[in-house]
């Protein structure tokens, strides 16, 4: 997350300079990294486990409706250049404040499950690498708590930080490519079992994974934040936009199939796919790559990721409140950190709780289906702001795009809810905890009206 605050008395010739800093070779590496971010290390195992050997197939089409639904960023985002995304998008193009708390608390309830996907994770494999039999719940919930409070302390994420970062996390990708070659080079390869699917219809089996291979392509919706900042991003945001979704969607279906070849199948599967990882195929591979060194890269990449996550729900809870959506008290910052402390503590400790009774498989299916209804929306708000001119050049998505892009998310969407109906509950329940603040807070406030600022409202 970028901090966007700058000073009027600095003055226009100033902001200017600053506003429109970065370019577009940095706006590539800022979407690669948010996109790669630490899905990959993530869910190699878990996909393994739910469609089999062939699970690259499950990135291939998760990998093309998360590009569906770029363009519809890249269009808004250049015609809307402002840091509050969905919510923005979704105000001006239906002017209904419910909906737009609705979107914006699907989307912070992503961030909320996101981070338990990513403890989770932090606390299995990995880390078990470094410390042998600790309780993976434990360790996530600690790993909590510890960012909570480094992001009580403060936390400003610029975007040359965020490439180092993407170099770090993009150096363990790197090996994973070297050890496939070398496998291949070597003539040990397992080319059968990179095609061999679960047993059951082949399409089902294979969509059943999309909804973990989508979870890995989350993240560059962020870029909305940086749009102020971009030189030229009519022109600029499109391509690097894209061009970052487009090059990880790649490493990500080659790396899997890489996977695949070098991992025996009941390694990557094993404990439903949780004790499977990257790990596993560098421990398989011919390259001596010390285990330690490629966990800690992993460990890198599962911390930034999760403390992007645990910043981004703290501050959406915040702008709600500063908006009157939800009691005024999570709008509370600490005297002297000046961070929005009883928001921070508020998500942190929903996080813990479903740390507590959730695996990292349905963390990363919750996480999903909220996502899902925020991208339809952003797809369906642009084609109703199509007809809405603005007074600069912006990029202009095919419709044809932007329809199959808000077909293609509701098709997700449907057959997750059918495939684990259990998420639906799981979701409900957290709905529901946000439209009862609503409504409570609502009858408080009725005789204080308040315009609602979607700006505001950005994570």
């Amino acid at each position: 997350m970028s901090d966007q605050t700058t000073s009027a008395a600095g003055g226009a010739g100033q902001q200017e300079e600053l506003k429109r800093s970065i370019t577009g070779r940095l706006l590539f590496f800022y979407v690669l990294g948010d996109v790669l971010g630490s899905g990959i290390y993530a869910l190699i195992g878990v996909m393994a486990f739910t469609v089999g050997g062939a699970f690259w197939l499950s990135f291939v089409i998760g990998v093309t409706v998360a590009l569906l639904t770029g363009f519809a960023y890249a269009e808004l985002i250049t015609k809307y250049p402002q840091a509050a995304g969905a919510a923005l998008y979704t105000h001006k193009a239906f002017g209904n404040r419910f909906l737009t708390f609705m979107v914006t608390f699907c989307l912070l309830a992503a961030t909320i499950a996101a981070a338990g996907t990513l403890a989770r994770v932090f606390g299995g494999t990995y880390f078990q690498s470094f410390v042998e039999g600790a309780s993976v719940t434990l360790v996530a919930i600690v790993f909590i708590v510890a960012l909570s409070l480094l992001n009580f302390r403060g936390i400003t994420e610029s975007v040359w930080t965020n490439m180092v970062m993407t170099l770090i996390e993009t150096t363990g990708l790197l090996i994973i490519l070297a050890v496939g070659v070398v496998v291949l080079a070597e003539g040990d390869a397992n080319l059968q079992q990179p095609f061999e699917l679960n047993e059951g219809n082949p399409t089902l089996v294979v969509l059943s994974g999309v909804a973990l291979a989508f979870f890995a392509m989350t993240g560059f919706e962020n870029a909305a934040n940086i749009a102020e900042e971009t030189q030229d991003p009519s022109r600029t945001f499109p391509r690097a936009l894209l061009g970052g979704m487009t090059l990880a969607g790649i490493l990500y279906m080659v790396i899997a199939f890489i996977a695949s070849m070098v991992a025996p199948l009941d390694q990557l599967t094993a404990n439903k796919g949780e004790d499977g990882s990257l790990l596993t195929v560098v421990q398989n591979g011919p390259i001596p790559v010390p285990e330690l060194v490629f966990s800690a890269i992993a460990l890198v990449a599962v911390t930034n990721t999760t403390l992007v996550s645990l910043v981004a729900q703290s501050r959406i809870m915040y702008g709600m409140a500063r908006q009157g959506i939800v009691p005024r008290i999570f709008a509370r910052t600490h005297a002297t950190r000046r961070t929005p402390w009883v928001s921070i503590v508020f998500t942190a400790a929903l996080v813990c709780l479903l740390l507590a009774v959730a695996d990292v498989d349905r963390l990363a299916t919750v996480t999903v289906l909220f996502l899902i209804v925020v991208y339809g929306m952003v797809c369906l708000a642009a084609l109703t702001l199509r007809g809405t001119p603005v007074e600069h050049e912006h990029y202009s998505a095919p419709i044809v795009i932007l329809v199959v892009g808000v077909v293609a998310n509701v098709a997700i969407l449907v057959h997750t809810m059918i495939d684990d109906p259990g998420s639906i509950l799981w979701c409900g329940a957290i709905v529901a905890i946000g439209v009862v603040m609503y409504g409570v807070n609502a009858f408080a406030m009725r005789h204080q009206p308040h315009a609602l600022d979607p700006t505001d409202l950005s994570g």
